[in-house]
């Protein structure tokens, strides 16, 4: 990138900031502002939400309420929000890559088609994975944890937070390039596979770097063997990424953001989105966000738009390559 590029993005989310209080308090609804999303209170994506939502709240006089609706890896959340009246603006999917890029893939029915019955308001953050084994499995790294996982014969089992999550994909990517035997075990939810990896029932698992780097800390416990993101996580700054340690296809990430019901009008968008914008731009904000292990993305609505086409054809991809039949069929 030349010097210009940086220059260029800092007067943009200059700019977004200077405009947001004036075009939210000029566009938004006057009622409160409902963001919705598909995991329950207390988990690292409402944690983002509600950072977010508190950035946010001097551009939308009437209030934001975060709406915990989980169920189904947000496929209900996302469906409620594809169907609201009156498209004003005034409720919000607070997506992520599992519901708006992944699940046309991983599904055989869906109660919306992202690419339709949505449009982008704003990408906010993102997150790496971590990939970790339980405490006394033999290997110091990925190598040596590889090793012992081909001398077994039943192969190892992985745990994921459901079928076609993106743990899941990732378990079984690590699996096709390392040549090794998985069986993957799904559970319902993140916080179970956790126990499965601390119980030692399972032999491995990616979670977001925000959500297992607590588990980390003890001695004697699950270590982190890799994470999947470009850079080494500054919450896991001894932990090699993918690349590091032999497989650079393995990079992937989870990325949040949000998106309206696609008939909401575009002024509205430009008003939510500038109001995000500047949020996101908010010192307290950002140091909030990253000291949750995500990075702050704060990307606009083309950008978002783009990034959501592009990822929905990737994981496609990755689905068919894996032989994964769609849920539902």
């Amino acid at each position: 990138m030349t010097r210009e590029g940086p220059r260029i993005a800092r007067r943009a989310v200059l700019a977004a900031a200077l405009l947001a209080p004036a075009l939210g308090r000029a566009q938004v609804p006057d009622r409160p502002l409902r963001l919705v999303l598909g995991f329950p209170a207390g988990s690292a994506p409402d944690v983002l939400a509600r950072l977010l939502a508190d950035g946010m709240r001097a551009a939308v006089p009437a209030g934001i309420v975060v709406d915990n609706r989980p169920g189904a890896g947000g496929i209900l959340a996302a469906g409620e929000v594809a169907r609201a009246t009156p498209a004003d603006g005034s409720v919000l999917l607070f997506g992520e890559v599992g519901t708006l890029a992944m699940a046309p893939s991983t599904y055989a029915r869906l109660p919306y088609d992202p690419s339709r019955d949505f449009v982008a308001v704003t990408e906010v953050a993102a997150v790496d994975f971590a990939f970790i084994v339980p405490g006394g499995i033999p290997g110091n790294d990925l190598a040596g944890f590889l090793g012992w996982a081909r001398t077994r014969p039943e192969g190892v089992f992985m745990g994921t937070p459901g079928a076609g999550s993106p743990s899941h994909f990732g378990a079984s990517l690590l699996a096709a390039g390392a040549g090794l035997r998985m069986e993957p075990v799904h559970f319902r939810t993140q916080g179970d596979a956790t126990t499965a990896i601390l119980n030692g029932e399972v032999q491995g698992m990616f979670g977001t770097v925000a959500s297992v780097a607590p588990l980390l800390r003890g001695r004697g416990g699950p270590r982190a063997l890799l994470v999947t993101g470009p850079a080494r996580s500054p919450l896991l700054p001894e932990v090699p990424t993918a690349a590091e340690a032999g497989y650079p296809n393995l990079g992937f990430e989870a990325w949040f953001g949000l998106v309206a019901p696609a008939a909401t009008p575009a002024p509205i968008l430009a008003a939510l989105d500038a109001a995000a914008l500047a949020a996101l731009a908010a010192p307290a904000t950002r140091a909030s966000i990253e000291g949750a292990g995500f990075r702050v993305a704060a990307a606009g609505r083309d950008a978002f738009a783009a990034r959501m086409a592009a990822e929905r054809l990737r994981w496609a991809d990755v689905v068919r390559s894996t032989g994964f039949r769609a849920i539902g069929e």
